[in-house]
């Protein structure tokens, strides 16, 4: 099955970087954050990738065109007054790439929607280009494939930073504890899968997939959620960068599950 990846927006809260390059291509472990969601996908066998680009697009397709070159052993012999290359040896992932220019201003919605024909009429894996996880992808496949719906969505519950009070009438605190995740609702977390109906559920370039394709779906009883609750986590931030930059350095990465070392940066 194919992965289409969101991979077009701003990034504003990340502009530290961002306004350098893509958010999906900031680099956690000496990679994009991108790269470390296909390999995600990969990892279970999904090795063909719809990249949804728009802002600063030339960027991914400069990156993906190098990446044969960066990761081969090649001798460039000039001695004929030619340019000879020689390709030793390649540690390519096996992967196709179709990098798509989906617009500068478009919304997530329209992002797909000018996907539809590298897509096809099959069913096809939808993700952000900005949070890993380790669901079990092929686990979500099974679920989607068992209820017959449009699409399935996982579902995961973040654990809140402020604490609980309980306040009586007269504003005096009678207690007060940290919040857990019992206290959470389940959030959106992406890692999608939809069938090619959901391209009737959105009308073009406008469309805010979450707050119109996902409620249409919602109203008709079309989109089921798939619970998580191992390991998810977004890069909204510098604060969630290092946060997740820290947690490779110190092996205890969850949504690595390939070796690659992981050189040490300065955080």
């Amino acid at each position: 099955m194919k992965v289409v990846i969101l991979a077009g927006g701003f990034g504003t809260r990340i502009s530290e970087e961002s306004q350098y390059k893509p958010k999906p291509m900031i680099e956690i472990g000496g990679m994009p954050i991108l790269w470390h969601i296909m390999k995600e996908y990969a990892y279970y066998g999904h090795n063909e990738f719809i990249i949804c680009a728009g802002y600063r697009q030339e960027y991914i397709k400069e990156w993906f065109s190098n990446y044969f070159l960066h990761n081969s052993d090649i001798s460039f012999d000039f001695r004929n007054g030619q340019n000879e290359v020689t390709v030793h040896e390649s540690h390519l992932d096996s992967w196709k790439v179709t990098v798509v220019d989906t617009g500068y201003n478009t919304m997530t919605g329209g992002r797909i929607k000018r996907i539809q024909k590298y897509v096809g009429d099959e069913p096809f894996f939808m993700t952000y280009g900005d949070g890993v996880c380790d669901v079990d992808i092929n686990k979500l496949l099974q679920f989607h494939q068992s209820h017959g719906k449009i699409a399935t969505l996982t579902a995961v519950k973040m654990a809140q930073e402020k604490g609980i009070l309980n306040i009586d009438e007269n504003n005096s605190v009678k207690s007060f504890r940290e919040k857990n995740i019992a206290d959470s609702a389940s959030i959106n977390a992406g890692y999608m899968v939809l069938n090619p109906q959901i391209f009737d559920y959105i009308d073009g370039d406008d469309t805010v997939f979450e707050k119109t394709a996902l409620g249409r779906l919602t109203a008709e009883g079309q989109l089921m959620s798939y619970s998580h609750e191992g390991f998810w986590q977004c890069m909204d931030n510098i604060r969630e960068k290092n946060m997740l930059e820290r947690m490779l350095q110190e092996g205890r990465a969850p949504w690595k599950k390939w070796d690659r070392v992981v050189p040490k940066m300065k955080i």
